[in-house]
C-alpha cells in the first residue's frame, strides 16, 4: 500500500525534522521514518474499519426499532438493507482486518457521536435513497454503494480529518493518499474470497522498502555535496534566505536523481515540485522546478548524469 509518493513525502518531513531538531542520530531518524510509514498503514486499516462501524450502527437502528412496541416495516427495512450489505459484512469478517484490531487495539467504539452523525448524512443522501430502491441488491450493488459513499462522505470530510489529527499527528498529511488505497481495496474485493480476501500489503515489495531506506540515507550522508550543487546553481540568491523546506526538497530530489538510475528524471522532478507546491511557500514550486532543471542540465553537460 505504501507507494513512492508517500515515501517521498515522509522522507521530506522526517529529514526536515532531523535538521530542525539538531541533527539527531541518523539511525534514530530512520526508525522514525519507518514508524511514520507504518502509521500510514494503520490509517488504511482504520478507515476500512469505519465502513464496518457505520454498518454496525445500522444494526443498532434496527435493534432500537425492534424495542418499540409496534415497529413498522418502514422503521426496519431501510436500515436492514444497509446492515446486511454483503460487501460490508465480508469486510467485517476479513481476517487481516481482524488481526489489525486485535494487534493494534484500534476501533471506533469511542467515536459514536461522529458515527451517528455520519450515518444520518449517508442515510439521507440521494446515493442511499437510490440504493434502497433496489429490491434485491447484488454483491456488486453493495460494493458499488460503498465506493460511492466513501468518495462522497469520507473523502474531504473536515470533521473526520480533525478527529484523525487528534488521534495521531502522523496522519495529518496521509489521508488523501490513503483514501485512494481504500477505494482501490473496495474495487478489488471479490465475494468468492470471503474472509480471506487479501488487503493491500504494507509495502508492495522489498524494492520499495529499500528505496525508502536508501533515499533517506543518501539524502543525509551526501548533504554537503547536494547543497554545494544547489549553492552553485543559485549564486544570485543568498542560500540562507531560501526557504529551508525548499533546500530540503531539492536536496532529496538530487539524492533520488543521482542514486536511482531506473527512475526517469522527469518523474523525480514532477514529484518534488508537487511536494514544494503543497508543503512550502506559494513561490516554491516554480523556484524548485527552475533550480532543479538547471542543475540537471548542468550535470548532463558535465557527464555526471546520463539518464533521461
Amino acid at each position: 500500500m505504501i507507494n513512492r509518493v508517500l515515501i517521498r513525502l515522509k522522507i521530506v518531513q522526517i529529514i526536515y525534522a532531523y535538521y530542525q531538531n539538531g541533527n539527531k542520530n541518523i539511525d534514530t531518524a530512520e526508525k522514525e521514518l519507518f514508524f511514520s510509514l507504518s502509521k500510514a498503514y494503520d490509517l488504511y486499516n482504520y478507515l476500512l474499519l469505519l465502513i464496518v462501524e457505520i454498518t454496525r450502527y445500522a444494526q443498532k437502528k434496527i435493534d432500537a426499532a425492534q424495542n418499540r412496541l409496534s415497529p413498522t416495516k418502514e422503521d426496519m427495512t431501510p436500515h436492514t438493507k444497509i446492515a446486511g450489505n454483503k460487501f460490508a459484512m465480508q469486510l467485517e469478517s476479513n481476517r487481516q482486518l481482524d488481526d489489525f484490531v486485535n494487534n493494534q487495539k484500534k476501533n471506533w467504539t469511542e467515536e459514536q457521536e461522529f458515527i451517528k452523525k455520519l450515518y444520518e448524512e449517508i442515510f439521507a443522501s440521494d446515493i442511499c435513497k437510490e440504493y434502497l430502491k433496489i429490491e434485491a441488491p447484488t454483491y456488486n450493488d453493495d460494493r458499488e454503494l460503498w465506493r460511492k459513499l466513501y468518495k462522497t462522505f469520507i473523502f474531504n470530510n473536515e470533521g473526520l480529518d480533525q478527529l484523525l489529527e487528534e488521534q495521531s499527528l502522523y496522519w495529518n498529511d496521509d489521508k488523501a493518499i490513503v483514501d485512494t488505497f481504500v477505494l482501490k481495496t473496495i474495487k478489488r474485493f471479490d465475494e468468492k474470497n470471503g474472509a480471506d480476501q487479501p488487503l493491500l500489503p504494507e509495502f508492495k515489495d522489498e524494492e520499495d522498502k529499500d528505496f525508502a531506506r536508501k533515499l533517506f540515507r543518501r539524502s543525509i550522508l551526501n548533504c554537503d555535496y547536494y547543497r554545494h550543487i544547489i549553492g552553485e546553481s543559485t549564486r544570485n540568491w543568498d542560500l540562507d534566505r531560501v526557504a529551508f523546506m525548499d533546500v530540503i526538497i531539492m536536496q532529496i530530489a538530487l539524492a533520488e536523481i543521482l542514486s536511482f538510475p531506473n527512475i526517469p528524471v522527469n518523474v523525480s522532478l514532477n514529484e518534488y515540485v508537487e511536494i514544494a507546491k503543497n508543503y512550502s511557500t506559494p513561490k516554491s514550486a516554480g523556484f524548485v522546478n527552475g533550480t532543479l532543471d538547471g542543475i540537471v542540465n548542468q550535470l548532463k553537460k558535465e557527464g555526471k548524469l546520463t539518464k533521461n
